[in-house]
């Protein structure tokens, strides 16, 4: 698998509710060293978003700033709905 192949197979996680398996393929391509960039993790940050997982979005916003993948107003956008979702605005803040 390439890295445009995994992407729409995350977005796809979110389309049907499946976060979890949007992030074990996420973390797949990284042990395959398969390269994720930032598409890679909008679209895992959107299932979080979607499902209400803040603290996941969080944290993959958190790996995204240690493995210096850039962050665009897509990523920020995600995790503060994540946030907002689920009923943590504060954390969106800090």
């Amino acid at each position: 698998m390439d890295t445009i192949t995994c992407n729409a197979l995350i977005t796809m996680f979110e389309h049907i509710g499946e976060w979890e398996e949007a992030l074990a393929l996420l973390n797949r391509m990284e042990g395959a060293r398969i390269d994720v960039n930032t598409i890679t993790y909008n679209a895992a940050i959107s299932n979080c978003e979607r499902s209400g997982e803040w603290g996941e979005a969080l944290a993959l916003l958190s790996r995204m700033f240690e493995c210096r993948i850039a962050m665009d107003t897509i990523t920020y956008n995600a995790a503060i709905s994540a946030c907002e979702k689920g009923g943590e605005s504060g954390a969106a803040l800090a």
